[in-house]
């Protein structure tokens, strides 16, 4: 390392943009390692959905409930200590059951539809559940606007994201990932000040095709990250993604599923990459130019682990920043 760590605890400011499992473990890290007030999370709300009637935002709960300790840990989604007597209910009765919804977390959803109801911003409701569950990191829904993520898959069927992820099990072979609407949409207004200010901006090692790019594609963010100092962490670990369907995603699109993909999907706006330990020897091959490339462990088993790549991003983010 090239720099105190300490030094930059007390400086720095870090946008990072996240959703799903590994983009939680990586903000739980940052936000153990930095200072109140320097960690700013922009979370992806393209797959979030309605059911029920309810406000579902699965990326948003995933990012909060982790930072809250209230999250399965087993999942690494819904809540700790969660019962299920609502969901039994709804099979007695023959209704839909393919998402399952716990009875804690169906209070959330319940007060989140409710205070939209009442004219709060989903933003605004966000900060609600942040401040009464002791979170300290800025934890911001990417916009305020619904910009659903549809899938087509290659029989032709459009299906929403949860429809695709949950209720089929990921098992359609897609064709298209649709983006409704993102081009169109602007970042609510606490997005693109955290943005602007950011001395730091890191790629979570999050699904880049529903996790990140809804982010990236939203009015002005791509080319505002394009003046900052931008770090990111493959998802991608020996052409598999520990959870979830980012590595399907890519062999379905025609794209290898690799750490050197990934890095090439962020091309144009990337200054540093982090990939894991286990590629190295790959990665001696890669033809990169003005990009920064570090290999640590990237899989995060415990607090020690979130920690530890915590402060290799931010490590990485100085000495790329310092040039």
């Amino acid at each position: 390392m090239t720099f105190e760590f300490e030094e930059v605890r007390k400086s720095l400011k870090v946008t990072v943009l996240a959703g799903g499992v590994g983009g939680a473990k990586l903000v739980v890290g940052l936000d153990r390692v930095l200072s109140p007030g320097q960690l700013t999370t922009v979370v992806n709300t393209g797959d979030d959905f309605t059911h029920f009637g309810l406000q579902i935002s699965p990326d948003l709960d995933s990012v909060c409930y982790a930072l809250s300790g209230l999250a399965d840990a087993k999942h690494g989604w819904g809540r700790q200590d969660e019962t299920w007597l609502v969901l039994e209910e709804l099979r007695r009765i023959g209704a839909p059951d393919w998402f399952a919804l716990g009875d804690r977390d169906l209070a959330w959803h319940l007060k989140r539809t409710q205070l939209l109801f009442e004219g709060q911003t989903l933003t605004q409701a966000t900060a609600n559940f942040c401040e009464e569950n002791g979170i300290r990191t800025h934890v911001l829904p990417m916009c305020d606007e619904p910009v659903p993520t549809l899938i087509r898959t290659k029989e032709g069927t459009w299906l929403g994201f949860q429809d695709y992820f949950v209720r089929e099990k990921c098992q359609p072979e897609i064709a298209e990932i649709v983006l409704l609407g993102n081009e169109q949409v602007v970042p609510s207004e606490p997005v693109v000040r955290s943005l602007e200010e950011a001395d730091l901006v890191v790629l979570a090692p999050s699904n880049p095709w529903v996790s990140i790019d809804p982010i990236l594609k939203l009015t002005g963010v791509r080319e505002t990250l394009m003046k900052k100092t931008v770090v990111a962490v493959s998802p991608i670990i020996q052409g598999n993604a520990l959870k979830g369907p980012a590595a399907k995603m890519f062999r379905e699109l025609g794209i290898d599923p690799s750490a050197q993909s990934v890095l090439r999907h962020y091309e144009g706006i990337l200054d540093g990459f982090i990939f894991d330990r286990l590629d190295a020897d790959d990665a001696e091959k890669w033809e990169v130019s003005d990009i920064i490339t570090e290999s640590h462990q990237t899989i995060m088993n415990n607090d020690m682990d979130k920690s530890n790549l915590a402060k290799a991003v931010i490590s990485l983010g100085e000495r790329v920043h310092r040039g």
